[in-house]
C-alpha cells in the first residue's frame, strides 16, 4: 500500500507526484486548480457540486491509512452572495465528507496558490507585457496566499496520524490584497505601472471576468494568519515578494535550459 493522489493531473498534483508520499497516505488535491486568484474565475466553471463531491468520494474509498484533503483558506471569508457563497458551501461539504469517511482524514486549508507551475500566472505575464489592464479588486481586501512549493510541503507535513480529524491551515502568514501581489509581479516582468480596470467598468468586464472572481478579490479575510497551522511546517516563502522572485528565477532557469529568452 503506497502513497497515492487524487487530482494528480492538476498543477499541484503534478508537483506532488515528484515527491515521496508516505506509504498508506492518500492526498486529495482535486479542485485545487481553482484555488487561486489568477484564473479570473473561469476555473470555477468545472467546480460543480456533484463533480466535487464525486472526487472526494473516490478519495475516501482509497486503500489508505490516512487521507489528507486539500481545501481552501478563503472559506473563512464567509461570502454572502452567490455564486461564491454556493462555491464555499460545496467546499465545506467536501471537507465534512472527507472527515466523516471510513478513512481517518485531516483537512488542510491552503491559501490562494501561485508559483512557477501556474499556467494562469504565465498568462498574466503575457498580458502585462502587452500592456493590458487587469481586474485588481478592492485595495483594502487582504487575502491569504501560498507558494505552490510551500503547499506541497504543507500537505506532506500534514500526513501524520495524529492530525486525523483536524482542520489545519497553510498560508504564507502575511496577507496582502490581490492588487498588491499582482502589481509586484507586473513590475518583475517589465510593467512598471500596471493598469487596473476601473471598478465602474464592472458590468462590461463581466463578459471577460466571472462574477466569482470579482467577489473573491473583494472578499476580505482575517488580517492574522489563520490557525491552527500544519504542525511542523512553516512557509519558505513567507514574504510574497520572495515567492515572486523565486517564480521569475525558476522561469529564467527553465528558459536557459531550453535555450530561450525568459
Amino acid at each position: 500500500m503506497s502513497g497515492a493522489l487524487t487530482g494528480a493531473r492538476s498543477e499541484l498534483g503534478r508537483l506532488l507526484a515528484r515527491q515521496r508520499i508516505a506509504r498508506g497516505v492518500h492526498i486529495n488535491v482535486a479542485g485545487q486548480d481553482a484555488n487561486t486568484l489568477l484564473h479570473d474565475g473561469h476555473a470555477w466553471r468545472g467546480f460543480a457540486r456533484s463533480t466535487a463531491l464525486a472526487g472526494v468520494r473516490r478519495a475516501v474509498r482509497a486503500d489508505a491509512r490516512l487521507l489528507v484533503h486539500a481545501s481552501c483558506a478563503f472559506v473563512l471569508g464567509r461570502p454572502r452572495a452567490d455564486p461564491l457563497r454556493s462555491i464555499v458551501a460545496t467546499i465545506l461539504e467536501c471537507e465534512q465528507l472527507a472527515l466523516s469517511g471510513p478513512v481517518p482524514a485531516c483537512v488542510v486549508r491552503l491559501g490562494y496558490l501561485y508559483g512557477p507551475a501556474s499556467a494562469d500566472l504565465r498568462a498574466y505575464r503575457t498580458a502585462f507585457r502587452l500592456g493590458r489592464p487587469y481586474w485588481a479588486g478592492a485595495r483594502g481586501a487582504f487575502q491569504h496566499h501560498l507558494h505552490q512549493d510551500d503547499a506541497v510541503r504543507a500537505l506532506l507535513a500534514a500526513a501524520r496520524a495524529r492530525n486525523a480529524g483536524r482542520r489545519l491551515y497553510a498560508t504564507d502568514g502575511h496577507p496582502v490584497p490581490f492588487a498588491r501581489l499582482m502589481d509586484e509581479f507586473a513590475r518583475r516582468v517589465g510593467r512598471a505601472r500596471p493598469l487596473h480596470v476601473p471598478r465602474i467598468a464592472a458590468p462590461v468586464m463581466r463578459l471577460i471576468v466571472r462574477e466569482a472572481h470579482m467577489q473573491q478579490t473583494a472578499l476580505a479575510l482575517p488580517a492574522r494568519a489563520p490557525g491552527p497551522r500544519v504542525p511542523g511546517w512553516k512557509p519558505v516563502y513567507a514574504d510574497y515578494r520572495a515567492g515572486l522572485d523565486q517564480v521569475i528565477a525558476a522561469w529564467k532557469a527553465a528558459a536557459r535550459r531550453r535555450g530561450e529568452s525568459a
